[in-house]
């Protein structure tokens, strides 16, 4: 196309600009975060729609609609764990886009180029750690591990530079080298199997687990390990909150049970102190029994709620934001990750500086049920252990 016919055609073509902005910063996250691991990609495309805002009000605007698509299986999930109506979902739906909007829309710059480019990398380094990283969903550096499988902190590098290049003039090239390391990566990464004799269960009990204590649900669970060890597992893994709230009586039961099997479980549990409860996993031996893990973010306000302390009461989970992120569990180096953390950054990256030889993921998504959120926790965890080159065992309830 000549240069003056350009010249011509812009005007007409500012008044679609911000509208389809829009579309496609909604498709960016609808796709990007649909629950197929191999669609992480898609959201790469928010730096580059981000970067073609003209002013700070477009991208906050643009944040929010990428955000909230991204997002859009919060609201059916908040009424579902609460009993309620939507509202209070679509409440905190709002609220929690509050920070990764306010983050993108001020770290916006009139300035072109890399000047905008490093003020993106600036808003995505800010949503991967805490304070801001509690809620740093959505993260479209975590489709690094689809493009860069393998490549451990290469990789990590790469798919921030590509970011970088995307909020920049030269955004079709940057697209055109990224989509071919998405398909080089498709046609050839293998997901590492994991080790022999270990086995993740998912569960179909509902909101009964971690709810229902009763001495009959335990023996079910008993009588499933017991099932997996006959078919030849060593260490089974039980989902989050599995086992309730973790007492001597519920260790005895469990220690007596696993007597005469060759078995260790791997199963979440609750564990009270003075000011609340851990949210922890604990393994299970006919030998012994210990908490290998405690979570490091819970769920903010339904599980988290740090002002209570402040207002002298208890009741809440703890978090361990610095926490102990790995173990040896029967010779193998594992790296843990529980429900809310699975879709953050640093807890990941936590993980991966003491290089396990496994991840471990556990779940208990009975409210989630209809909506993406578990598919998604499973395809993030999937994009992490890819770019690390590390397998990935899952124990989910629904």
């Amino acid at each position: 196309m000549r240069p003056d016919r350009k010249r011509r055609l812009r005007p007409r073509m500012e008044p679609l600009r911000f509208p389809l902005l829009v579309v496609t910063s909604i498709a960016a996250g609808w796709i990007g975060w649909c629950g197929a691991v191999d669609m992480l990609p898609a959201a790469m495309a928010f730096p580059a729609i981000w970067s073609l805002c003209r002013d700070r009000r477009q991208a906050g605007a643009i944040s929010c609609l990428y955000f909230l698509s991204a997002s859009r299986a919060l609201p059916q999930g908040v009424a579902t764990y609460y009993a309620t109506d939507l509202w209070p979902g679509l409440v905190l739906w709002l609220a929690a886009s509050i920070v990764f909007v306010g983050v993108h829309m001020l770290s916006w710059t009139q300035a072109s180029g890399w000047r905008r480019a490093c003020r993106y990398l600036f808003a995505t380094t800010l949503m991967m750690v805490p304070p801001f990283g509690i809620s740093g969903w959505a993260s479209p550096l975590t489709a690094a591990g689809v493009l860069f499988a393998g490549w451990g902190l290469a990789g990590l590098l790469a798919g921030a530079a590509g970011l970088a290049v995307l909020a920049t003039g030269f955004r079709p090239l940057g697209a055109i080298v990224l989509a071919g390391a998405w398909l080089w990566s498709a046609s050839t990464w293998k997901d590492r199997p994991v080790p022999v004799g270990w086995q993740g269960v998912d569960l179909q009990l509902g909101s009964a687990l971690g709810r229902d204590l009763s001495l009959p649900l335990q023996r079910d669970l008993i009588a499933t390990v017991g099932k997996a060890q006959a078919g030849g597992s060593s260490i089974v893994v039980l989902p989050e909150g599995a086992l309730g709230f973790w007492t001597p009586a519920v260790d005895h039961l469990w220690r007596n049970a696993l007597a005469d099997w060759n078995v260790t479980v791997l199963a979440g549990a609750s564990l009270a102190d003075a000011s609340g409860y851990d949210n922890v996993v604990v393994s299970i031996g006919k030998a012994e029994s210990r908490v290998v893990y405690r979570q490091r973010m819970p769920v903010p306000i339904a599980m988290w709620a740090p002002w209570r302390g402040w207002m002298g009461e208890s009741g809440g989970a703890n978090a361990h934001m610095l926490g102990k992120a790995e173990q040896t569990v029967a010779g193998q180096r594992v790296t843990i990750l529980i429900c809310y953390e699975q879709l953050l950054i640093w807890p990941i990256l936590q993980s991966m500086w003491s290089d396990p030889d496994l991840v471990v993921a556990i779940g208990n998504g009975w409210w989630t049920s209809g909506t993406s959120i578990a598919a998604v926790q499973r395809a993030t965890i999937l994009a992490w252990a890819r770019l690390f080159g590390k397998p990935a065992l899952f124990s989910f309830n629904t």
